[in-house]
């Protein structure tokens, strides 16, 4: 038995000359290094199925590989060998980082599953596989599985049969994303694929002009100059691996017309591709492979994985900074100031992908000379020198807010789609060369203009789109010599929460506390290169309740009161009183400066009167009352004493029978009503005293005292009263 699987398994493994003559045609060896034979090409893998293949058509007589092998295979085993490398690298040897061969990884796990599911293998019955579950929205299809008519519909008996063999969307299993933050090297990633498919085409589909020559310019620096091609229509295919770079406006237009030669598209900004016309485009051609690559794909996810099902890998924003692989970002807020009305008026509008507010009217109500002047100056007071980029709402606000900027001496300039391109490429150019340190735009240099130099990202008009907020942020995240972090500027209220509209950095990255010029996220770096002033105090902004306490429990000597709303500053009042410590008494009390009415300072002195555990901080509560003369807080706090232990509660009666000596507090009656209440209090200690003083007194107190203090607080001031004498105001 065991010498006829041995036989078995000789008889399977291709010869050398086979695999010799297989390699040469198809360019990818088939056994990497520390691999053997036996194992590399076992029966059933994927990896023996392209062999099979391509030897199939050698012996056929093909003299190149088909656009079916190349499709299938090409990709898959260009990966293998890029990922079998110690160090994965370009053409160039430039290193791939650890998130650019996860996407290259992700994408070859799913390539291999759809092999392995769909190929025929050897005797044409593969192994079944679990099919690979897409990564957007966990549980999608089992909610729409459970759904049904509201009233019963009548279905034709075959009907199931019918629809079931005809899928929605056949070319949905050989579309893949991911998402790399901007600054985190996309571009890199996408030329990995270039490096991996040596006869597959490969189309790079971009959403504007000035980003194929980026690309262009990619690809010569990165040693693959010699395989750009112009774009290949027809029955065009010269079958070695060209790379053409065109604007997704081009394949639409050319739908149907584009060559076979392509097996591979990467789709850039692949959330730019979910318009009506380029996703239907994108599905009628079923052949290749395509791979979408964004920034912001976790913002939109459920758009972008109805077009690209299967998410290979996930590198975001915060992943990025906290590795160093971009720029940390700090952030600041500044309030537009009462010159500028709410942009709570200014309706949301729905769009295909996201919904913004209506840019028209946000320019109308943004667009005023004053607040364009104020926004110069204050650039020109913290950022002076610093290059950044500025978003404005609209064309002509735009410009006039280069023109404030240049009127305080600012080297400003506006650009936006109106601009020549010769002139645009020319002002980009001075950005560069420091001629230039400011550029205001409305959206134009959103996506696909990378300057490293770029430090201030200033977002003058606000937006309700994170997508748009995040490839804004992404123009300040890459790395330069002297920039030590990114600064990003949000025209909010330094408390604006998360549930606002206007997204702001905080929102995006869902972080809990607000700390003015702080690093939001990213490795905290002490040194020089600093370019903002941190604040010490904190705001929680995060919507969610239970971590908003969260942050007043950890963070309560540093939250900036007068900034919460009324409520949470009695909240911050009582648990201040509550959990003041000495040496923090000052500061307690000058965090509520602002407190005009006295409201949340008699707050915090009641709580600590009620609930704090320093004997002494109770007393001195119990003073400060008494010389604020608030009647009602000292009625409370005459109670409270009342709840003391024996000595303490002489201690506190002491104070507060000094302090209704030394000054009048409230009504006469309501005076001599606390003078007996604190009488009350203390009857025990005075009889004690009286005993010890005069030794008589204790069978008078044992016979009649206490027959007179039954007969009610009001005797002896009855008794007063019957002797003629003039009323007066009750001393201690």
């Amino acid at each position: 038995m065991a010498d006829t699987s041995s036989a078995a398994v000789a008889a399977s493994v291709p010869s050398a000359e086979e695999r010799s003559r297989v390699e040469d045609f198809t360019r990818e060896p088939f056994v990497h290094e520390g691999e053997t034979l036996e194992d590399a090409l076992a029966p059933g893998t994927a990896r023996r199925r392209a062999f099979d293949a391509a030897l199939a058509e050698l012996e056929g007589g093909a003299d190149d590989l088909s656009v079916g092998w190349r499709r299938e295979y090409s990709l898959l085993l260009g990966l293998e060998r890029l990922l079998f490398e110690e160090e994965p690298h370009l053409a160039d040897g430039t290193l791939l980082s650890a998130h650019q061969v996860d996407a290259l990884a992700g994408t070859l796990t799913a390539l291999t599953a759809d092999v392995m599911r769909n190929g025929n293998g050897v005797n044409g019955a593969g192994p079944e596989t679990a099919e690979l579950a897409p990564v957007g929205i966990p549980g999608e299809e089992e909610d729409e599985e459970e759904d049904e008519p509201e009233e019963p519909v009548d279905f034709a008996e075959d009907a199931d049969e019918d629809v079931a063999d005809v899928p929605e969307d056949p070319g949905a299993a050989k579309r893949f994303w991911f998402e790399h933050a901007t600054g985190a090297g996309k571009t890199v990633a996408a030329l990995g694929f270039a490096e991996a498919s040596r006869t597959g085409g490969i189309l790079i589909l971009t959403h504007r002009r000035n980003l194929v020559d980026q690309f262009h310019g990619e690809l010569r620096d990165r040693g693959y100059s010699d395989r750009i091609s112009p774009a290949l229509l027809g029955a065009k295919d010269p079958g070695n691996g060209p790379v053409t770079v065109e604007t997704y406006q081009w394949f639409v237009r050319n739908a149907g017309k584009v060559s076979d030669a392509y097996t591979i598209v990467i789709c850039d900004e692949a959330h730019t591709a979910l318009g009506e016309k380029t996703s239907a485009s994108i599905r009628n051609w079923q052949g290749p492979v395509f791979i979408g690559m964004t920034a912001t794909g976790a913002l939109i996810a459920r758009h972008v994985t109805d077009l690209f099902p299967t998410q290979t890998s996930r590198f975001d924003l915060a992943q990025a900074a906290r590795r160093g692989v971009i720029a940390p970002l700090r952030c600041v807020r500044i309030p537009p100031g009462p010159g500028v009305r709410t942009i709570a008026k200014v309706p949301l509008r729905r769009g295909e992908v996201d919904t913004e507010f209506d840019q028209e009217m946000l320019a109308e109500l943004l667009d005023q000379t004053p607040f364009n002047l104020a926004i110069a100056d204050l650039y020109k007071t913290r950022f002076n020198g610093v290059p950044g980029v500025v978003y404005a709402a609209g064309v002509r606000h735009a410009y006039n807010v280069a023109k404030a900027f240049q009127d305080v001496g600012l080297k400003a300039k506006g650009v936006s789609g109106e601009t020549p391109k010769r002139e645009l490429a020319k002002i980009l150019a001075d950005y560069e060369r420091g001629k230039i340190d400011v550029l205001v735009n409305a959206q134009l240099l959103a996506e696909g203009w990378n300057s490293p130099r770029a430090t201030v990202c200033m977002h003058l008009a606000p937006t309700a789109s994170k997508r748009i907020y995040q490839q804004r942020v992404g123009r300040v995240t890459r790395k330069h010599p002297g920039k030590e972090a990114g600064i990003v500027i949000d025209f909010v209220h330094p408390a604006t929460r998360h549930d606002d509209p206007v997204v702001t950095l905080h929102s995006l990255l869902d972080r809990d506390v607000y700390r003015g010029g702080a690093i939001v996220v990213g490795p905290v770096r002490r040194g020089r290169g600093r370019r903002v002033r941190v604040e010490r105090r904190v705001l929680p902004v995060t919507a969610d309740p239970d971590r908003r306490i969260e942050v007043f429990e950890r963070e309560l000597w540093r939250i900036a009161v007068e900034h919460l709303d009324y409520g949470e500053q009695i909240q911050w009042a009582a648990l201040a009183g509550a959990r003041v410590a000495p040496s923090g008494w000052r500061r307690a009390k000058a965090m509520l400066h602002f407190d005009r009415n006295g409201e949340l300072k008699r707050t915090f002195l009641l709580t600590a009167v009620q609930r704090n555990r320093n004997s002494q901080l109770r007393l001195r509560a119990l003073q400060e009352i008494a010389a604020s003369r608030d009647p009602d807080a000292f009625d409370t706090a005459v109670d409270v004493v009342g709840t003391w232990s024996r000595d303490e509660r002489r201690e506190g009666a002491k104070v507060l029978l000094q302090a209704l000596a030394e000054k009048r507090i409230g009504r006469r009656d309501q005076a001599n009503a606390w003078i007996w209440r604190m009488a009350e209090y203390t009857r025990e200690v005075h009889e004690e005293y009286a005993v010890q003083r005069w030794p008589e007194t204790k069978r008078l107190l044992a016979g009649g005292g206490h027959r007179a203090h039954a007969r009610g607080r009001g005797g002896p001031a009855r008794g007063a009263h019957a002797d003629g004498a003039q009323a007066e105001r009750p001393g201690a």
